[in-house]
């Protein structure tokens, strides 16, 4: 899992989960890398990317997190 800083938390704090205690979102890393579907949990850790086995990215390479709620089963 990777742990979100609180430039992030608080912004997803406000936005709806897609089910019990998760989110879903898209995220956009710095160099304009795109990865969607990913499950964040409690606002506060990414816990898994869509089609990966490991987390592609460390924080301070995100530029942006998009919740989407889209469902899929990761």
């Amino acid at each position: 899992m990777l742990q979100l800083s609180d430039k992030f938390v608080t912004a997803l704090v406000k936005q709806p989960e897609a089910g019990m205690g998760y989110q879903t979102a898209d995220v956009l890393l710095k160099d304009g890398k795109l990865f969607k579907r990913v499950t964040i949990v409690g606002s506060q850790f990414v816990a898994a990317v869509h089609g990966y086995k490991d987390i592609p990215f460390a924080e301070p390479d995100i530029s942006m997190i998009m919740v989407t709620n889209e469902k899929w089963n990761p």
